[in-house]
């Protein structure tokens, strides 16, 4: 399909749905496939709307949450992230990225100026993350997530039996391999931390200059 088709045919597909709400204002599913068009099109505002409408026709739709977690995080918003993620858990049970979601959240607001403070956060995060690997043992980036909560409470071993389990998930995941050289590294197996930190680099993600340069005293 040309650039040049795409956006008509995104504009029909909303108007499409737009025809369909007039038909049934009462579908939130409508309001949030409109939802989901208008995000491709970065009508966040719009989108935000229509969300609004999908969850109060549909309480219980946690995807709809979620999304406006999403929005709210596009915004630097962490807050209404995680707002919006806790009703997601609690409109559906056993939703999985919702936890996850909760985790990586407050991960980010970790920010070292209460250690208790984060210290509880840091627990929290755990918690959820290990809901999230419960509700859908193949969810990669829940692994790395909390891969990376173990390594910030110190605990290396965890940090890298979560990481492989994200790589036997999906052998190919950059940010597995990644955290797993990170974590190999403070280990002081050096040989597992260069394999990793070349394989995160072949599958293109950007490691650190700092630890490429610690890993060449060890080639």
């Amino acid at each position: 399909m040309s650039e040049r088709t795409k956006p008509q045919n995104s504009d029909q597909h909303i108007e499409n749905l737009r025809l369909q709400l007039k038909q049934n204002s009462d579908c939130g599913t409508t309001h949030y496939n409109l939802a989901v068009a208008l995000m491709g099109k970065q009508d966040y505002d719009a989108a935000e709307r229509s969300l609004h409408d999908a969850v109060e026709c549909s309480p219980n739709l946690a995807e709809a949450y979620v999304l406006l977690g999403g929005i709210c995080l596009q915004r630097n918003d962490l807050e209404g992230c995680l707002r919006y993620n806790k009703y997601a858990v609690k409109s559906r049970a056993g939703f999985a990225e919702g936890y996850a979601n909760i985790g990586f959240v407050l991960l980010q607001l970790i920010d070292g100026t209460n250690e208790k403070d984060d210290e509880e956060k840091l627990e929290l995060a755990i918690k959820n993350l290990r809901k999230a690997i419960i509700h859908n043992p193949k969810f990669v980036q829940a692994y790395t997530t909390i891969g990376n909560a173990y390594l910030m409470k110190g605990l290396v071993e965890e940090s890298i039996k979560a990481n492989l389990e994200a790589v036997n998930v999906e052998p190919g995941f950059p940010v597995a391999h990644n955290n797993l050289a990170v974590a190999y590294l403070q280990k002081g197996d050096y040989a597992l931390a260069i394999e990793h930190c070349d394989r995160a680099e072949a599958l293109g993600f950007q490691v650190s200059p700092a630890m490429k340069k610690e890993l060449e005293n060890h080639r």
